[in-house]
């Protein structure tokens, strides 16, 4: 398939032919897409034995789309709507008999999940389903991406939650809407209960074929509605949800409805007898509304906007009360924002999710900002072509053809011959949190991923489509959503000059913002870096960082003031303090100026920190044995030589290490020592204390001399250096998608690491099959063959064991850090036990 126009297939992944029970698209056939870049689709299992049909619900990371889980939804009806919530982690299933289904992750796996609640309207189809809002809305400001700030180019929007709870915490829920006209809304209470209502939308009970659901500022709800037939009205309802006396209560109110365009028009008047798709522009958008009406072949999409006016007031009320300024009587009414011509069938229609702000008068705006990726939606059509069109204009911004339509853009669609059989097109498709990549699943339940150039197709300088990367990376940065998505676009050559740009950006943010994003920007860079050759060195030092930092985090909350009314620095600040005042390289000599007592742990916390104490004492000798070689930047923990922010983290834990040493020797970490009399904790703080203080100023780094030099040069011969455990390579799917070429796959079948062009300059810290293997957030060795449950992280690759080994409550502390995502920021995901 072509992908000239902007988009071109990263991967499509399809089930298995077997004989006797197969995947077949299930109809309506629906998908959705989260914030973590976890697709969730159907299909309907058909049983050639019982002849019958099995509802799956379907999730997948899209890392690794091969390893789905699939689940018995437990649906008796076919599934008319997934729904994600706005934190990724839930997931709403409805069906066709007005079942509501909420899924939660199972011990936080992405790859499994579990039934927790739901609610019902018995017999009654669900049209429509959303997660009430939460109150979160930030706005982008494209014409800002060049703005220094991430406040100016990201604010946060006053909105209100749909409903709040004692103290203005949003209240969690969903509203849904039936074919017969109603609306259940459903509380989650904090205790666990569900608090259901169900109203009809108005007194006049009507059949409802398609609805939307979006929210307002003020906190109320937005439902359209729409009979299926053309020539009725598109109906909208206010509706507001309250708590009375431990109760749901629901209150609807008429809004202004609309008739469409193309049936007003007398030479369309009954061309298009009905209307198929029916969206909010986005959910927290109730003003603008995106309408499509069909006949068997062709379509028309239309873009509504609901606006204020004035009312004319007629002369002779104006003589009797003069109309002043604001006192101008206002009317709500929907008016047509543009049109499109007649187009091919369409069969699926799909949304931006980036919340851009445009309003009507932005077209300028629109204009100099038109290639940005997140203003476009998606139109899927019968011959499997995709376009993607202005959210606003509806002007083409950029196509796809699929394998069947292959033709010129401007043929019209009324002289070209019909193919004869089915075409492949997708049913359902919904466009990723960045709009960088669209996944659709089409009429035999295949799963296509899209890349959606940022430059959409059009020839923009390479400055311009890294300044679009850049701008989402911030964007992912400042949202903590999943940024996948982006890493299909980012080519090698890219890779540094990006790295460099996000640090740059970050290092102009306030001390504040810095700290709150300390973390997630280094996994950025990890993930950046790990696709191009020449940077993949430091994908190991940007996770040995992450390790460094939660680390320390962890040992420095442990200590107590020694008197709990002292209104000064808490132990872990004055620690740093010191340290970096005084710059001794004798490490007792800085353990003097510390007040000891605060440091005081029991000996069963001191002896279960043993593992984690181990790391830090082995990464600083390796650090030190590798300073004489320093000149090759492909070695892993070469960066850290030149980091006086990280240098002095281990400074400190050192001389914590060395206080935790005199109150329980066999906590300290291990050394093997050519000689019994050697102290190797002082010889190493002193080594590395000269280290610190040749790059501790980031402006002013010096060389180390080569006395210091010579002194690493002899440590091989004193002490035994240590073999660093560093991440294993990930066996994700977005390094083999580098080269542009289509990759196919096959659900539940892991592919082969062909075509891998990175693996080989890893073959020096990667563990070969057979070999033990290490929990790396414990430091527990596994063995060759592990019989523990294992989970490993979807981004990093990191493994470590399900279940604790240790019920210690620092251990429980140090294990909270990591337990819903890894220290990078990644989903767990279950590994089978035979995993090698």
């Amino acid at each position: 398939p072509s992908g000239a126009g902007g988009m071109d297939l990263a991967y499509v992944c399809e089930w298995e032919k077997k004989p006797k029970s197969n995947h077949c698209p299930s109809i309506p056939l629906v998908c959705a897409w989260s914030c973590r870049n976890l697709i969730a689709f159907t299909t309907d299992l058909r049983n050639e034995e019982e002849k019958d049909l099995t509802h799956m619900v379907h999730i997948i990371d899209t890392e690794h789309p091969w390893d789905v889980y699939s689940v018995n939804s437990g649906h008796t009806e076919v599934i008319t709507c997934l729904e994600w919530d706005q934190s990724g982690s839930r997931l709403l299933s409805a069906d066709a008999d007005g079942h509501i289904k909420c899924w939660s992750m199972t011990d936080h796996l992405a790859n499994s999940w579990e039934n927790t609640v739901g609610s019902v309207v018995e017999g009654d189809p669900v049209v429509a389903l959303s997660w009430l809002h939460n109150g979160v809305k930030l706005a982008l400001h494209v014409e800002k991406s060049g703005a220094s700030n991430f406040g100016e180019k990201f604010s946060r929007v006053k909105f209100s939650p749909s409903l709040t709870l004692f103290g203005g915490k949003p209240m969690e829920g969903w509203i849904a809407v039936t074919i017969s006209g109603l609306v259940t809304v459903s509380l989650l209470k904090p205790n666990g209960q569900v608090l259901t209502a169900t109203e009809s939308l108005c007194r006049l009970r009507c059949r409802v074929a398609l609805a939307d659901v979006a929210f307002t500022g003020g906190g109320n709800i937005v439902v359209a509605t729409s009979d299926g037939s053309s020539t009725s009205p598109v109906q909208f309802y206010k509706v507001c949800v309250s708590v009375v006396n431990e109760k749901c209560k629901i209150d609807t109110e008429i809004l202004p409805s609309l008739f469409m365009r193309c049936t007003t028009d007398p030479a369309r008047k009954d061309k298009y007898p009905a209307i198929t798709h029916l969206k909010f522009l986005a959910r927290d958008m109730s003003e603008q509304v995106l309408l499509c009406a069909s006949n068997q072949n062709n379509s028309i999409v239309e873009c509504w906007s609901l606006r204020k006016e004035g009312l004319p007031v007629n002369n002779i009320f104006q003589q009797i009360s003069p109309v002043v300024g604001d006192k101008q009587p206002m009317i709500l009414k929907w008016r047509i924002l543009s049109a499109t011509n007649d187009l091919d069938r369409v069969s699926a229609v799909a949304l931006p999710k980036l919340p851009i702000s445009l309003t009507n008068t932005d077209l300028k705006v629109a204009n100099d900002t038109k290639f940005f990726p997140g203003l476009g939606l998606a139109l899927a059509f019968h011959d499997g072509s995709v376009h993607i069109v202005h959210r606003l204009s509806l002007q083409m911004m950029a196509v796809f053809y699929g394998s069947s339509s292959q033709r010129p853009v401007d043929e019209p669609a009324l002289k070209r011959p019909r193919t004869a059989g089915p075409l492949v097109h997708f049913k359902a498709m919904q466009l990723s949190w960045t709009s960088l990549a669209l996944a659709g699943v089409d009429s035999h339940g295949k799963l296509s991923m899209l890349r959606i150039s940022p430059s959409m197709g059009h020839v923009l300088d390479m400055n311009m489509s890294l300044r679009h990367l850049l701008f989402l990376l911030e964007y992912c940065m400042v949202t903590g959503y999943d940024w996948w998505d982006i890493l299909l676009h980012v080519q090698p050559s890219m890779v540094q000059n990006l790295v460099e740009k996000l640090h740059e950006e970050y290092m102009r943010q306030n001390a504040a913002l810095q700290q709150v994003l300390s973390t997630r920007i280094v996994a950025m860079k990890a993930s950046l870096c790990k696709l191009s050759s020449s940077t993949i060195a430091r994908v190991c030092d940007y996770h040995a960082k992450l390790f460094l930092i939660a680390i320390s985090c962890t040992l420095k909350s442990l200590l107590r003031p020694h008197f709990l009314n002292t209104p000064d620095k808490s132990p872990g600040d004055r620690l740093t303090e010191i340290c970096s005042k005084i710059t001794d390289v004798d490490i007792d000599k800085v353990m003097i100026n510390l007040k000891t007592e605060e440091f005081v742990l029991e000996m069963t916390t001191l002896q279960s920190l043993q593992q984690l104490i181990q790391w830090v004492g082995d990464f600083v000798l390796y650090l030190l044995a590798s300073l004489p070689n320093q000149g090759s930047p492909v070695r892993p923990g070469h960066s850290f030589l030149r980091d006086g922010a990280s240098l002095g983290m281990f400074r400190e834990l050192m001389v914590v290490i060395r206080i935790w040493g005199l109150l329980k020797p066999s906590c300290l970490p291990v050394y093997t020592a050519t000689s019994d009399t050697q102290d190797s904790m002082s010889l190493l703080f002193r080594l590395l204390t000269k280290l610190w203080l040749c790059c501790r100023e980031e402006n002013h780094i010096t060389e180390p001399d080569d006395a210091l030099i010579d002194e690493c040069c002899l440590l091989p011969s004193q002490l035994l250096i240590p073999n660093i455990d560093w991440l294993p390579i990930n066996d994700g799917i977005i390094s083999k998608l580098q080269n542009k070429q289509l990759v196919r796959l096959q659900f539940g079948k892991a592919p082969g690491l062909v075509g891998h062009t990175v693996s080989s300059q890893f073959d020096a810290f990667v563990r070969a099959p057979g070999q033990p293997k290490i929990d790396h957030l414990r430091r527990l060795h596994l063995g060759a063959y592990p019989t523990e449950e294992c989970k490993s992280c979807t981004r990093c690759g990191c493994v470590t064991m399900l279940k604790s080994p240790n019920k210690v409550t620092a251990v429980k502390q140090w294990e909270q850090r990591w337990i819903k995502n890894c220290l990078c920021g990644g989903l767990w995901r279950k590994m089978p036990l035979s995993y090698s």
